[in-house]
């Protein structure tokens, strides 16, 4: 985790926070893209320790992003949905915005590879779903993921 839940604009990070039998995810960042981006990691080390060196295939996918929280819960389906049937988890990932979509960029590693230290998400849960720029003029999120 990097930054701080307080911390001042420019802050960066993510932490994961007590949820009765799921994984709950709290991010910020100074742009959208990059909070969505940092829920994804905290979603990934909720559940996985991933090797350093460990070999990486860049993949690329285009995102809903006709709200804030759908950019975030599309982010999130992604990862789930390499998980499930690719058998893939990302080491890093950068979101960002185009001229014509926001585009999402993971360097996947092979399942197989990576130290399991929790559940693997099933479904990221609309229930208390947060996305949004702070007073601040940083971006803060909340999700739940289903384990």
């Amino acid at each position: 985790m990097s930054g701080a839940p307080g911390a001042a604009p420019g802050g960066t990070g993510h932490r994961t926070v007590p949820h009765t039998g799921d994984l709950a995810v709290e991010a910020w960042a100074p742009e959208r893209e990059e909070c969505v981006a940092e829920a994804v990691r905290g979603a990934v080390g909720g559940f996985a320790e991933i090797p350093p060196g460990a070999l990486r295939t860049e993949r690329e996918y285009e995102l809903a992003d006709d709200t804030d929280e759908r950019l975030l819960v599309s982010a999130l389906e992604e990862m789930i949905f390499r998980a499930e049937t690719a058998g893939e988890l990302p080491a890093q990932v950068s979101v960002r915005r185009t001229e014509t979509a926001v585009r999402m960029r993971l360097a996947m590693v092979d399942s197989a590879l990576v130290e399991q230290v929790g559940a693997v998400p099933k479904a990221v849960s609309l229930h208390g779903l947060r996305m949004a720029r702070e007073a601040s003029g940083g971006w803060r999120c909340h999700v739940t993921l289903d384990v």
